[in-house]
């Protein structure tokens, strides 16, 4: 398929889940743009030019996968982007709640875009980035939920 989508997220920090995600999308879409949302009334654990980095370094050798940040709406952006697809990962009836409420207000904005769900992968059900912060703030080793040579103090935190 010769076609663009959008994976759209605050990714703080960017999962082995969402590596997953991104390349068996691959296979789906020609091009795919890891957004990573910008919002001023949300902290972040990491700052973006380290969450960015972050994705830049474990895609370093996909050219096809394009990593940028944004405000705003997310239909806008992939307007700009003239993206029809958004993507999107869902680990349980709880995310596919939440994640189905929000494509149909999406589809209502923006009607030729469509949001592609894929199923996470068993191995990869318990990591989540709130998880990952959490072991993070209490000193726990994280290298078995990033991506294989991400080495988080090479990345700067917030202050």
């Amino acid at each position: 398929m010769n076609a663009t989508a959008v994976f759209a997220g605050s990714f703080d920090p960017f999962t082995r889940g969402h590596e997953d995600i991104a390349l068996r999308a691959l296979d789906l879409f020609e091009h795919l743009v890891i957004g990573v949302g910008v919002n001023a009334s949300k902290r972040t654990f990491f700052s973006l030019e380290s969450r960015i980095a972050i994705i830049r370094d474990t895609f370093a050798k996909k050219p096809r996968i394009e990593v940028r940040a944004y405000n705003g709406l997310t239909t806008d952006f992939c307007n700009e982007l003239g993206a029809r697809f958004l993507l999107r990962g869902v680990r349980s009836a709880t995310d596919f709640d939440y994640e189905s409420a929000i494509a149909q207000a999406n589809k209502m904005i923006a009607p030729r875009l469509e949001t592609v769900f894929l199923l996470t992968r068993k191995e990869y059900l318990a990591i989540s980035s709130t998880v990952v912060r959490d072991l993070l703030r209490h000193g726990g080793d994280v290298r078995a939920f990033l991506p294989q040579g991400i080495e988080i103090a090479n990345y700067p935190q917030e202050s």
